[in-house]
């Protein structure tokens, strides 16, 4: 499938290519750049690489963002915390990068976000000028970077009665008004991923899921097949890692400290429906907060715990009970009917790959990204962050052109949309409906033709599962429910789309594979 005519290439992934592809690489395994680790570095990693007209391979042991990069916040930040943490760089940086994921790169997946910080009881004055002046600053970046305020308008203070409209179970006792402050959304982290991992495939790049790299050096790897068991030697020019928080497994000498981020999933109803950020201040600090975050299928998240890892890391983070219960306390102080236990509908949690430092708490760790040597020649791109994702890998390719001794060439991905892509002001312009729109963009009136089967939970279409097998490269039931569709992040939702799920494949004709971790 072709997206508007912007890549020489069929984007569409699906178990058909994935065997042709695999085939081609056996029959000619000499690549310029082997990527390794299917998250949004690495898939942003592929698109520059092969927008760029080098013969690039990504492969990735599970799925795509099957780590890290489907557990985040679903924003887009603009680096208000790393200015009032002195980081100025990556401050920038971040609106830049937030400019181009709104303006050009992926107009249909992202969205302003109103940020209410409701100010109770004493103090309320100066707790409001010093965030307000925050978001001021934050604004700053925003002008300076070129995001319109039709995109991302001015913050400023909000009245009571105001609050209480934005966010209509806010504890209302003792409310003098509020702070709102604007940033970027993702409709879905783990969308994003398989659009930038679709373009890649559509300027060239060989996207293999379920494939692990078992060695690898800077001249190439070996490849092994997770669903049959070959193996395959690839020769490369350059070999990149991307592989997050596992990275010490490719080349013990990169030193990182872990951090988990924890989420809470509630019925928006809950919260009183609100189509906002209702940001709670944590106690004790005067920069990290508790907020809820709009989300699909009439949920909503509530984040952020920012928790030190240490051990053996694991394939798939877990919530911990003190992590739940702290954010019910904190996010309870500005609700007007505190949530309990019994409203958690479930958790996610994700590690994110911080560069080892001094600081004392992992929220004061730089979120800074590095490009790191190993002896064996292998380049592991590490630290960063998601909505840097496209910077991180301009820089990753940069350094794997220097180190292969190949041509300087240019970076292109700030001017390359991702498929689906269509300008913000006429996305309602698209015949289909809007939900559909902000997850699939221009390509959401093709979901028709998808159709015929059974729908599963919330909403999500029978042609939506379809569209996951054919173009969207799910081989497994869990593929489509965990990250196509994000189903699986509430275990009822889950259990009731399964035959749905099952469905889709079968109409496909394509047997699902078996997943491959089991405790997923």
């Amino acid at each position: 499938m072709r997206v508007l005519g912007r890549t020489p290439h069929p984007t569409a992934l699906n178990a058909a290519r994935r065997r042709r592809e695999l085939a081609a690489l056996g029959d000619d395994p000499t690549v310029d750049v082997l990527v390794i680790g299917g998250g949004i570095t690495g898939a942003g990693i592929a698109l520059d690489a092969a927008s760029r007209g080098l013969r690039t391979v990504l492969v990735e042991r599970h799925d795509l963002a099957f780590g890290t990069s489907r557990f985040s916040s679903k924003l887009v930040h603009g680096g208000l915390r790393y200015l009032a943490a002195g980081q100025f760089g990556i401050a920038y940086e971040s609106a830049a990068e937030r400019h181009l994921l709104m303006a050009r790169i992926a107009p249909h997946l992202t969205g302003s976000l109103a940020q209410v910080l409701p100010l109770h009881d004493d103090g309320y004055m100066s707790r409001g000028a010093y965030i307000g002046l925050g978001y001021v600053l934050g604004d700053g970046l925003r002008r300076a970077v070129g995001t319109p305020g039709a995109v991302l308008p001015a913050p400023g203070p909000v009245s009571a009665d105001e609050v209480r409209r934005l966010a209509p179970g806010v504890r209302t006792s003792g409310l003098h008004g509020g702070v709102r402050g604007w940033d970027g959304r993702l409709v879905d982290d783990a969308r994003l991923v398989v659009a930038v991992a679709r373009t890649a495939a559509g300027y060239g790049a060989r996207v293999l899921t379920r494939v692990e790299a078992v060695a690898a050096t800077g001249d190439g790897a070996v490849l092994r097949d997770v669903l049959t068991g070959e193996r395959l030697a690839v020769r490369a020019r350059a070999v990149l890692s991307a592989t997050g928080v596992w990275a010490g497994g490719l080349d013990a000498s990169v030193r990182l400290q872990p951090s988990r981020g924890t989420h809470l999933v509630v019925d928006a109803a809950r919260l009183g429906a609100g189509d906002v950020s209702l940001t709670a201040l944590v106690p004790g600090s005067s920069s990290r907060f508790v907020f809820t975050v709009p989300a699909p299928h009439g949920r909503a998240y509530i984040g952020l715990t920012d928790v030190p890892v240490s051990g053996p890391v694991p394939e798939v983070a877990r919530a911990t009970d003190a992590e739940i219960d702290m954010l019910l306390q904190v996010i309870g102080t500005v609700l007007d009917r505190p949530l309990h236990r019994g409203d958690v509908l479930g958790t996610f949690a994700g590690l994110r790959p911080l560069l080892a430092g001094d600081a004392d708490e992992p929220s004061d760790l730089s979120r800074r990204h590095a490009i790191i040597p190993s002896s064996t020649g292998v380049l592991s791109v590490v630290g960063g962050k998601l909505t840097t994702y496209r910077r991180m890998a301009q820089d990753g390719v940069d350094a794997a052109l220097r180190h292969a001794g190949l041509p300087a060439l240019a970076c292109r991905t700030h001017e390359v949309p991702l498929v689906g892509a269509w300008p913000r002001a006429r996305l309602g312009e698209i015949a289909a409906p809007a939900r559909l729109v902000h997850r699939y963009g221009a390509e959401a009136p093709y979901l028709s033709r998808f159709g015929g089967g059974p729908d599963a939970a919330c909403g999500v279409t029978a042609a939506e599962l379809a569209w996951g097998v054919a173009v969207e490269g799910a081989l497994t039931l869990d593929d489509l429910l965990d990250r196509r569709t994000r189903l699986g992040l509430v275990a009822a939702d889950r259990d009731r789309s399964g035959p749905a799920a099952a469905s889709a494949f079968g109409r496909a004709g394509v047997d699902p594979v078996g997943d491959a971790v089991a405790a997923e």
